[in-house]
């Protein structure tokens, strides 16, 4: 096995990931898997701009990675950075900052690559089971859609995220919910969403933050349980469920649902309204909820 270590670093969050991997027979073994709210994105829809202090959140919680890196020896390590530092003017101070801190470069990848490794993150342990898959990861800043069975077939990533649609559209959800549509149709002219997948066998899988808090409580989990939460099945009436209650919700209420993280409370409700949408645009009646994604790919790609 090699011990390797994988950052993802989103809109939202960064997450480490260190494991050691058997490329012979596709096994991970997780040692330390954690994440942290940083809002790397904050205004940068509006000024084009990574914040002075969205970047130094940023940078402590690196400083806090490279310890663990450290400490428990991962001889390989990969940075990837998505969407708020592909569209800031001042990424090569994030890129330098990030270098000083771990002595990688973070890699500012394309949207269809950020699909790729989200594909292999998601599917690599559902080899098993039938496909083709339609793996949709719901991020801050965009949401990447991919469709494959062995290998990706088509990939798209649109600019509708948690974050980003918070930012744009506030509490004005008839506006939210028309931008939503408008980036799924684009998403459409090269990703199929409206074939009748689950007919031919096919199984839509969710991945991140919005879409694991969702599945929480729909769930009823009286805490946020990775075990339960992982490979579970939720129907589409559940989510709508969920998402209408959460749009009926006040800031205090949604704080004090047991499952949410503090970072998510005020962006939740605009990602579910994306994971809802995805649900009835491609028809599914229910999405397989997966703990593992893009840093899992991340992971895999440093040995495969």
């Amino acid at each position: 096995m090699t011990r390797v270590a994988g950052v993802d670093c989103g809109t939202n969050s960064i997450r480490l990931l260190v494991a050691d991997l058997d490329p012979a027979t596709g096994e991970l073994h997780e040692l330390d898997r954690r994440m942290t709210i940083v809002r790397l994105g904050q205004g940068v829809d509006r000024t084009g701009r990574l914040a002075p202090e969205a970047l130094e959140r940023t940078f402590a919680a690196c400083r806090d990675y490279a310890t663990v890196i450290r400490e428990l020896g991962a001889t390989r390590l990969r940075f990837v950075a998505t969407s708020a530092s592909r569209d800031a003017e001042n990424r090569d101070e994030f890129t330098a900052g990030v270098r000083e801190i771990l002595g990688v470069d973070p890699e500012v990848i394309s949207g269809d690559e950020e699909a790729q490794l989200s594909f292999t993150g998601a599917t690599k342990e559902l080899s098993g089971e039938h496909g083709p898959y339609l793996v949709f990861d719901l991020g801050g800043g965009s949401t990447e859609f991919v469709l494959g069975t062995d290998r990706v077939e088509a990939a798209r990533s649109v600019d509708i995220g948690c974050v980003r649609m918070t930012e744009r559209h506030g509490d004005d959800f008839v506006s939210m919910r028309a931008d939503i549509k408008k980036a799924l149709d684009q998403a459409a002219e090269v990703v199929p969403l409206t074939e009748p997948f689950e007919e031919r066998g096919a199984t839509l899988v969710g991945l991140a933050g919005t879409v694991t808090t969702v599945a929480a409580i729909a769930l009823g989990l009286p805490a946020y349980d990775s075990e339960a939460i992982h490979h579970s099945r939720i129907p589409l009436a559940d989510v709508r469920a969920v998402t209408e209650r959460l749009l009926g919700s006040t800031h205090e209420e949604r704080a004090a649902i047991p499952v949410m993280h503090p970072g998510r409370v005020d962006v939740i409700t605009a990602g579910a309204l994306v994971l809802l949408a995805i649900m009835e645009r491609t028809g599914a009646s229910e999405v397989v909820v997966s703990e593992h994604d893009i840093l899992d790919g991340i992971a895999w790609s440093t040995v495969l």
